[in-house]
């Protein structure tokens, strides 16, 4: 990074804070880098064997303030065919276009290639400088201007304004900034609010300050101080400085070129093909769904057998391609999946470039659909990618979450640059999106097997946890989703938030469950009459059990705790001990105090007060549940 400058930003009213950019395209030696210098002042090409050569061997970068007070950046790339991976990495983040065409030389290879990459591409508009006009007669400039015209026809520059002109003798020159001007004016406003994305196109390092990085950003603003992640290495980092057309600023805004002045990454750690992102808000992939279609006049059909490379952003990679059956639709294009040789950064309706390794030529395009796609395609994928085609960005959440049945919001923000607040069709159940139907199916499910367990063992107070859990990891086995760690449990605790359910512990059961005693009186009567008839020293639970009590009655019963006792007992003595019961509600043990007003006995009650005035005297441990404390109560009487 160089000393910043006080040149002042632009102030005009209604025009952006941050300048636009413009990358150059067409063939070698029709002047491009010649019209940058003339426009800007600034050669573009800034290696030594690039001015030796009189070649542009790689990305080249100058600026312009246009006739309105805009500022804009460009992006001179090379035109030999032996450099087009260093071209695809300068236009790859640029949507705005100055393509070039020497007047006197016309339509040649590299112009053909060039515009095939800025179509497929998508850019969104541009404006084509017929150069060197100084260098022909009227009648062949007008046949020039003629057949580039047709040439331009069906593509995203077919209504591109045409500017003849000439860097010698700057001819045309001002109508070109004119057309440039209009052209930024025009352009969609770049996206402010999203996930800021920085192109690695250089990396260097200056003495005293350190790795620097330049590239086109998009997407968000980008701060001083802002901790940041390069992916695909993963390396985190602090923004030390941010520059501009040599200018230091505090916020760097989209869509502009960018030096970027890093803090605790290495410059061996970074590479061209790199993206800068805040952390958290982006995750490379090597394998992804798209259609891809083939460029214009290509006189074979795409083949899965090919060896291809793939350009997105300003990354270069390895591709393998599967192109799905039954989805070619022509000069539309075919769904596919294809695979990477390393990660890369990619955003869902992100355009890239696809060129045949053999062959060195630039063959589809394509855009992106899925980043993240299925292990198993299914068995109609091209339905799903249909789908997936025609949705909005903001549509993609609701069809993410119906595609997969349920999705962590982490998840959602990453794979489709949203974090809504409510998703159509679909809830919120902890971290997770779930579908509304699938959720409707889990809560069936859970409610069913607790139902069934409480029909099964009316006595217990309910089921054990994992009850729960496996019934609702089966709807989301079925969906494809029971591997998903915490999905099963934040539904669970959903169920509990929405008082569906009631969780004690590891225990989990219908709210609206209670234990019911009535179809066993008879047993709890026995125990009941068990309990009073051993006076202060009751019988022992396995007592009780050896003596034909079911375990599951003896605990209820100590859970059911004020429950009435039978109707005959109630008529006998329901006044009359209704003083003795209440006192014993200071008795230590639970479950025998439960037990006890099922008695309404006065022996009974008689002998539990004893028992605690024993426990007062001597401090012996209740409940007297075992053969140990039933001896030392004894042995106090």
């Amino acid at each position: 990074m160089t000393a910043p400058s006080a040149a002042p930003e632009p102030t005009h009213a209604g025009l952006p804070p941050e300048p636009q950019v413009v990358a150059t395209a067409g063939h070698v030696d029709h002047g491009k880098s010649a019209l940058i210098l003339r426009l800007t002042g600034i050669d573009p090409d800034r290696l030594a064997e690039e001015k030796r050569r009189g070649l542009t061997i790689d990305l080249g970068f100058a600026w312009a303030t246009l006739p309105s007070g805009r500022e804009i950046g460009f992006v001179d790339v090379p035109g030999h065919e032996r450099f087009v991976r260093n071209m695809l990495a300068g236009v790859g983040p640029v949507r705005l276009v100055l393509f070039v065409v020497a007047a006197g030389e016309g339509w040649k290879p590299q112009s053909e290639e060039h515009l095939a990459i800025v179509d497929v591409l998508g850019v969104h508009a541009g404006v084509v400088a017929l150069t060197k006009r100084d260098l022909v007669d009227e009648e062949t400039l007008d046949i020039a201007i003629e057949d580039t015209r047709e040439r331009l026809a069906g593509t995203t520059l077919a209504n591109a304004p045409i500017v003849s002109c000439s860097s010698v003798t700057g001819e045309g020159l001002d109508e070109l900034r004119t057309a440039l001007d209009e052209l930024v004016a025009a352009a969609p406003p770049p996206e402010q609010a999203s996930r800021p994305r920085q192109f690695v196109d250089r990396v260097f390092s200056i003495r005293g300050a350190g790795t620097v990085i330049t590239g086109t950003l998009t997407g968000g603003p980008l701060r001083v101080g802002d901790e940041i992640e390069v992916h695909p290495v993963g390396a985190r980092a602090r923004v030390r400085g941010l520059q501009t057309h040599k200018r230091a600023i505090e916020t760097a805004r989209p869509v502009s070129r960018v030096a970027t002045n890093l803090v605790g990454v290495e410059r061996e750690q970074l590479e061209r093909g790199d993206v800068v992102g805040l952390p958290g808000q982006w995750r490379p992939t090597s394998v992804f769904e798209a259609r891809i279609a083939p460029i214009r006049g290509l006189d074979h059909p795409l083949s899965a057998r090919g060896a291809y490379k793939l350009y997105a952003g300003s990354a270069e990679r390895d591709a393998r391609i599967r192109i799905y059956p039954g989805s070619d639709q022509g000069g539309a294009g075919s769904f596919a999946r294809i695979r990477l040789s390393a990660p890369v950064v990619l955003d869902v309706h992100e355009r890239f470039v696809l060129r045949e390794a053999g062959r060195r030529a630039t063959v589809a395009g394509g855009v992106v659909l899925d980043t993240e796609p299925p292990i198993r395609s299914g068995p109609q994928p091209e339905r799903r990618l249909a789908a997936r085609e025609r949705a909005s960005r903001a549509e993609l959440p609701r069809l993410l979450v119906t595609e997969r049945g349920a999705i962590r919001t982490s998840d959602l923000a990453v794979l489709v640059g949203l974090a809504p607040t409510l998703v159509p069709g679909a809830r919120r159940a902890g971290a997770w999106w779930v579908s509304e139907d699938l959720y409707e199916d889990v809560t069936r499910a859970v409610t069913g097997a607790l139902e069934r367990f409480h029909a099964e063992h009316p006595l217990r107070e309910g089921a054990d946890l994992s009850v729960a859990r496996t019934a609702a990891a089966e709807p989301f086995e079925r969906a494809g989703r029971g591997a998903a760690p915490g999905l099963v449990e934040a539904m669970v605790e959903d169920l509990v938030a929405a008082g569906v359910l009631h969780r004690t512990g590891s225990e989990i059961r219908l709210s609206a469950h209670r234990v019911a005693l009535d179809e066993r009186r008879d047993e709890v009567d026995r125990l009941v009459e068990a309990v009073a008839a051993g006076g202060a020293a009751p019988p022992t639970v396995p007592e009780l059990i050896r003596s034909g009590l079911p375990r599951e009655v003896i605990d209820a019963a100590g859970r059911a705790g004020a429950a009435p006792p039978s109707a005959a007992t109630r008529a006998s003595n329901s006044s009359r001990h209704m003083r003795c019961t209440r006192n014993l509600t200071t008795v230590p043990s639970a479950r025998w105090r439960a037990t006890l007003l099922y008695t309404g006995c006065a022996a009974a009650c008689a002998s539990f007060t004893e028992a605690r005035g024993s426990e007062n005297r001597t401090s012996p441990v209740l409940p007297m549940r075992t053969a140990r404390t039933r001896r030392s109560v004894t042995a106090t009487q």
